[in-house]
């Protein structure tokens, strides 16, 4: 039997978390194939060493043309990291349905369906790796983020389904929770709240103020100190790569590792007033 494909796709990669792992793996000698959306955002990253191409996470078509023209060329996808995604802020009451489906296709429904895509392949050969770029926030979750937290919790339970699944067939699932990690993605949480009103005299127009004044002094204050960077979580997808049996699940940054421990020590209530000590309660 030939060696299996080791080739990469990495989605998102227009900017944080997943240029900074293109960049890297190819930097190390992986083959790459980095996409994005709109494939002139990553034009740069072909003179880096990656192949680049047009791949929208909410587009079957889009998924099912990149995989296909990978898998010409490589004969699989050997390593898929699904990164593409975004917070979208507000009250749950004042968020459209239609943003609220955008957020799900986007951090959920096309991950999945990647997945899928990949996978026939990928057992194929009975080797493969799939990395899944989750949230600390799949294991709690602020106030003002809740169809972010519903994503990131729903990726933590397609993860835990996917490693039990897919181990007999030589594929390992792993599993990124990042804490504060300093590129645009607070910008973008923060523009995402934009709609986000309600007719009349609107109730939550303070909390979802405060809301993104908050995020955005997360990524702006002190608190970046207990962040890191993009190529922080490069590093770590690197590792884990190289490793026979790679960890299942991998905290990143002290501000994941310390929020997450609070919050399993807390009770509900006393996270309530935790919560309460940082935003105002609609009332």
């Amino acid at each position: 039997m030939s060696a299996p494909s080791k080739a990469v796709l990495v989605t998102g990669c227009s900017s944080g978390i997943g240029r900074a792992t293109a960049l890297r793996l190819a930097g190390s000698g992986w083959k790459v194939y980095a996409s994005a959306r709109r494939p002139e955002t990553i034009s740069q990253l072909g003179d880096a060493g990656c192949q680049t191409l047009a791949l929208d996470v909410t587009d079957e078509q889009s998924m099912r043309a990149a995989v296909d023209s990978i898998e010409q060329a490589e004969g699989a996808i050997g390593v898929l990291i699904n990164n593409a995604g975004y917070s979208q802020s507000g009250a749950i009451e004042t968020v459209p349905m239609d943003a609220v489906r955008r957020q799900f296709e986007t951090n959920v429904f096309g991950l999945v369906r990647l997945t899928q895509l990949v996978l026939p392949k990928m057992r194929a050969q009975r080797w493969g790796k799939i990395v899944n770029i989750g949230s600390m926030g799949g294991r709690l979750s602020f106030p003002g983020g809740g169809h972010y937290h519903a994503t990131k919790h729903a990726v933590e339970a397609i993860s835990d389904a996917l490693r039990f699944e897919l181990r007999g067939f030589g594929i390992d699932v792993i599993l990124l929770e990042p804490g504060l990690i300093t590129t645009e993605f607070g910008e973008a949480a923060t523009a995402s709240m934009a709609d986000t009103t309600i007719a009349g005299d609107d109730p939550y127009a303070t909390f979802n103020t405060t809301v993104g004044a908050v995020t955005k002094g997360a990524y702006d204050g002190p608190m970046r100190l207990l962040g890191g960077g993009p190529d922080r979580v490069a590093k770590v997808i690197e590792r884990a790569l190289k490793r026979r049996h790679p960890p299942a699940r991998i905290t990143i940054t002290p501000s994941a590792k310390l929020t997450i421990g609070m919050r399993r020590l807390l009770p509900d209530r006393a996270w309530d007033v935790a919560m309460r000590a940082q935003f105002p309660e609609p009332s």
